[in-house]
């Protein structure tokens, strides 16, 4: 029985949201990516200021909050209660931080919080800050949590996606850097995307965020989820779980 029932249930989340529809909306998004950060690398030149337009430069990643939108009022959200732009949540060791996707109930419960990055060149001196931003933000955000930030007392889901470049810097083993003490063994041999991959395992398995995704993409477009736990498709679904479980906060 219990199992029959699981399999309806199943067939019935696939029947509603397929996921083959997110999977080209992700392909667009990815599209978009490359395309917002080469029109941006375009004004840099003619402006002359370097590469900081490209890295700086905001929309990037709209394809991706656009998704997140069509998939939250697919799953019934009122638009009301999806939040794109000023973002901000209090925090606990610092004032706020403004996240880029938040879902919030018309009671005024935080049910969703979403945070998108991506990793373009630069790998060397930009992973470690990623990870200590991801790690930060998740910390602050628990411990705000656990001290009564937020007038609720269920925790909300929290995701991280990156975007990271796929290119044989990032593809290639990295040295490795041990003078006192040796690096916990699966670091060994791994390029900057394994580690990525690791990172956002670790981040699921020590439960700084309910559920990761990294995606691997290059400059021709192609993208690809090379690990299934962190990949797109268990992002999505995690969250469409999750969602679906919090309905009843958003009344018709």
């Amino acid at each position: 029985m219990a199992l029959t029932l699981l399999f309806n249930i199943k067939i019935f989340f696939m029947d509603k949201f397929p996921i083959e529809k997110y999977n080209i909306l992700l392909a667009k998004a990815v599209k978009q990516f490359w395309k917002t950060r080469d029109s941006q690398s375009k004004v840099k030149k003619k402006s002359d200021q370097g590469n900081r337009s490209s890295v700086t430069g905001g929309k990037q990643l709209d394809g991706f909050i656009n998704l997140l939108v069509q998939v939250s009022k697919d799953l019934g959200i009122p638009e009301s209660c999806i939040f794109t732009k000023g973002n901000n949540l209090p925090g606990y060791f610092r004032p706020s931080k403004d996240w880029d996707f938040l879902i919030i109930s018309p009671k005024n419960k935080l049910i969703a919080v979403i945070e998108l990055k991506s990793q373009v060149g630069s790998f060397g001196n930009n992973f470690n800050n990623r990870t200590e931003e991801a790690l930060g933000s998740a910390v602050d955000l628990w411990t705000a949590f656990r001290e009564n930030g937020f007038p609720q007392n269920l925790p909300p889901w929290l995701g991280y996606l990156i975007l990271v470049e796929e290119t044989p810097k990032s593809q290639n083993s990295v040295k490795l850097h041990e003078p006192y003490f040796k690096v916990r063994p699966e670091f060994i041999k791994t390029s900057y995307i394994d580690r990525y991959i690791l990172f956002c395992q670790k981040l699921i398995q020590e439960r700084h965020y309910s559920a990761t995704a990294i995606i691997c993409s290059n400059k021709k477009m192609t993208f690809s989820c090379p690990v299934e736990d962190v990949s797109f498709e268990s992002f999505i679904s995690s969250y469409i779980g999750f969602i679906i479980g919090k309905l009843k906060e958003f009344p018709l």
